[in-house]
């Protein structure tokens, strides 16, 4: 987890830059699911299904998809530590 805590401050400074690759490495290291489309991957949260991305296979991807991404990750931090609140 510590090398994703790392890529998610690194995005935060910088939005600009970052590949498809990049992406996949986030989303698999918060634990979102990879499923399979045309020209794009969809990454969908198995325990929050509700959180879910689009990522085109670019190299090079615009500003907007990181900035889905850094809410998506505070998203689920915020689900996460209400969920385990919740369970005790």
């Amino acid at each position: 987890m510590a090398s994703v805590e790392h890529l998610l401050e690194r995005m935060r400074r910088s939005k600009a830059g970052w590949s498809f690759a990049d992406l996949e490495k986030l989303y698999v290291g918060l634990g979102f699911e990879v499923r399979e489309g045309g020209k794009h991957r969809l990454y969908i949260h198995p325990k929050f299904p509700e959180l879910r991305a689009t990522v085109t296979r670019s190299r090079s991807l615009a500003k907007g998809y990181i900035e889905h991404a850094l809410r998506l990750a505070e998203r689920l931090k915020r689900m996460e530590a209400e969920y385990y609140e919740q369970q005790g």
